[in-house]
């Protein structure tokens, strides 16, 4: 069985044949679907899609910093941290910084990361990060955070060995996706040298599709693609893979 860690099944770029996608996951081996937030916008979509598929998808609630903006982000706090009196969830994501998109919201992103991994905490839940083009100003929001409470995943990890090294210092597994099927994606170049035990699959569908889907959709039936190349970089079966980084991904959700 497979556990696509990482997953926007309520996506509209899934609107058309979101029943089709799913039985295609299914047929692919992959079972447990863990699904991140991204603001109190999709939340409803969110809560649709675990009505209809009950035992296979598992919801986080949390922030995205692409949604931290300076005029509405202290309410979306507030609605985040309100839902999670309302009712459980799996983990708080996907949160972090991303300055890609946005330098100028640098200070609300590590403030709204920073309130997010305490309410992690306080629900001795996992966090899930998003980083881009922000490795340094996450570890420094980490450092501050640093206890053996902190703990989660670094979701689409595309950073050096040694920025691996330090997430994993940080009781972080690493999530490992299409990029991993990249001829540029470098990962694959030192991935062999990070225990495997540190690793957890995800799609981030329907983003970053692996080869030979690159550029288009992704779906989680895909995540069967990156496995393979996994297995491929560690030398094992793809069985011996799923069977480890769903063992790895309960760890962390704690089901």
């Amino acid at each position: 069985m497979l556990t696509d860690t990482h997953t926007h099944l309520y996506s509209e770029a899934f609107k058309e044949d979101r029943d089709a996608m799913m039985l295609r996951a299914a047929n692919a081996g992959v079972d447990r679907f863990f699904i991140p937030a991204i603001d109190s916008g999709y939340a409803e979509a969110m809560y649709d899609l675990e009505r209809n598929f009950p035992n296979k998808v598992f919801l986080m609630m949390g922030l995205h910093p692409t949604s931290v903006k300076e005029v509405s982000y202290k309410q979306e706090l507030d609605f985040v941290t309100k839902a999670f009196e309302q009712r459980k969830f799996i983990a708080v994501g996907e949160i972090g910084i991303d300055l890609y998109w946005d330098t100028s919201t640098l200070e609300i992103q590590k403030k709204a990361f920073r309130e997010q991994i305490q309410l992690a905490k306080k629900h001795k839940l996992p966090i899930v990060i998003h980083c881009r083009d922000a490795f340094d100003e996450i570890f420094e929001v980490l450092e501050t955070e640093r206890d053996d409470h902190l703990f989660g995943i670094f979701h689409c990890f595309t950073g050096s060995k040694e920025q691996a090294e330090r997430a994993i210092g940080f009781n972080m597994k690493l999530g490992i996706g299409g990029v991993v099927t990249f001829k540029n994606g470098k990962i694959d170049t030192f991935l062999h040298e990070i225990d495997i035990k540190h690793i957890v699959l995800e799609t981030d569908s329907p983003y970053l599709a692996p080869v030979p889907y690159r550029g288009k959709r992704n779906e989680s039936s895909y995540l069967k693609l990156i496995c393979e190349k996994v297995a491929d970089i560690y030398g094992i079966s793809e069985a011996k893979v799923a069977q480890i980084t769903t063992e790895n991904s309960r760890h962390v959700f704690g089901v």
